[in-house]
Parts: C-alpha cells; sequence; structure tokens
C-alpha cells in the first residue's frame, strides 16, 4: 500500500504545482487544491487533513452528523497548526464558532447573497453550468467547483463534463474555478494547467495518514 500511495502524491502533488495561484475579491490567497469530506467516503477527516501539504484547503461537509461540532473543531485545530484553508460547508453558524476560514454552499442550497462574518471570509459555491457559474459571480462568491468533471462514483454526479469543456467554462468565467468529480492523481495533471482541483476520494488515496503511508 506503502508504494502505490506515495506514487499517487507525488502525482497529485505535481499536478498541485502546475495549477493557476487563485485570489478571493479581497485579495486573499486561494489553496491550489481542495479536499471535500463526506460522511460515508471519508469517516475520519481528520487523518487526510493531518497529512494534507501546506496552503490546501478543506471543506467539511458534515450533512447534519450529530458529532459535527466536535469534527469541525478538530479541523479547525489542525488547519491552524499545518496552515490549511478551513470552509464549512451550509453552516455559517458552526464556521464562525470554530474560526473557520468561511463558508461552502452547494448550488441548490445556497442563500440569495454571499454573507461574510469577516472581510477576509472566503465564500465558495458548486457550480453544474455556465448559467451557474453567471450566478455564482453574482453571489458573490470567491471561487465555483465546476462539476461533474470526470466519471464519479458518487451518488450525485452528473453527466461528466470533460477536460475540453471545463476548460473552456474556466476559461471564460469571471471567478476563480475548480474542478470536482472525479479529480484524482491520474486525471488532476489534465485540469492543473487551467483550474484549480478539488477532490474527495482521489486525496484519501493519497494523503490519508490511515492508509499506511
Amino acid at each position: 500500500m506503502v508504494e502505490p500511495q506515495a506514487r499517487s502524491r507525488r502525482k497529485f502533488l505535481a499536478a498541485a504545482r502546475r495549477a493557476p495561484r487563485l485570489k478571493t475579491r479581497a485579495g486573499v490567497g486561494l489553496p491550489p487544491v481542495w479536499f471535500l469530506t463526506d460522511p460515508v467516503r471519508t469517516p475520519d477527516p481528520c487523518a487526510v487533513a493531518t497529512g494534507l501539504p501546506a496552503g490546501w484547503g478543506v471543506i467539511y461537509r458534515h450533512f447534519g452528523a450529530k458529532d459535527r461540532a466536535r469534527i469541525a473543531a478538530d479541523l479547525a485545530r489542525i488547519a491552524r497548526r499545518r496552515d490549511l484553508i478551513l470552509l464549512i460547508a451550509s453552516d455559517p453558524a458552526l464556521a464562525v464558532n470554530v474560526g473557520a476560514d468561511g463558508v461552502h454552499w452547494p448550488e441548490a442550497n445556497r442563500p440569495a447573497r454571499a454573507v461574510r462574518a469577516k472581510a477576509t471570509d472566503i465564500i465558495t459555491v458548486s457550480a453544474h453550468s455556465r448559467r451557474a457559474l453567471s450566478d455564482a459571480l453574482s453571489f458573490g462568491a470567491d471561487a465555483a467547483f465546476l462539476s461533474t468533471a470526470f466519471p464519479s462514483r458518487s451518488p450525485s454526479a452528473k453527466t461528466p463534463l470533460g477536460a475540453r469543456k471545463l476548460r473552456s467554462l474556466a476559461m471564460h468565467a469571471r471567478l476563480p474555478c475548480y474542478a470536482l468529480g472525479g479529480v484524482s492523481s491520474d486525471t488532476a495533471d489534465a485540469i492543473a494547467p487551467f483550474a484549480g482541483l478539488a477532490s474527495i476520494e482521489g486525496i484519501l488515496d493519497a494523503f490519508s495518514t490511515k492508509s499506511g503511508a
């Protein structure tokens, strides 16, 4: 297990180095890579966050889990110690309580406008179309997650956009874009030149501290 994970990690790191250097509306630097949590696929997000490189980001998606406050607080401590950027999905109150760096909103349930607890807060949204990208800009988002990038095992995955359409959407967008869905050490390099990277299982496979590395 050590060698396959080490190989995946090296490929992911190489792609991250090629990713564009993105910034928020306020000029705050955005990470080249985001790790998104999932209660089923990443049951121990802290074990993954502990292995991430400095400067990367974590989006905690708790989906109403009973222990969300504890896990969010643990992730916040890891983020501060390892110089990671932490966003809490769909939960501004929890983000404020744990001192997270902002909030991520899925396209389906974002509010009417972006609200920041402080000027430097980061607000991101998911987007599945060109229209959604335009809406994200009007909403006040700092970055959009274009999904679904490649074939994915996620139950919410849509028809894959593919590298060519991703490039077109990202290059014409007026805000920073990340590719999400099926992004792994094998696919990251194809999109790194024009978009940031966001992943669940791809990062789990490459960076979890519980997988023998």
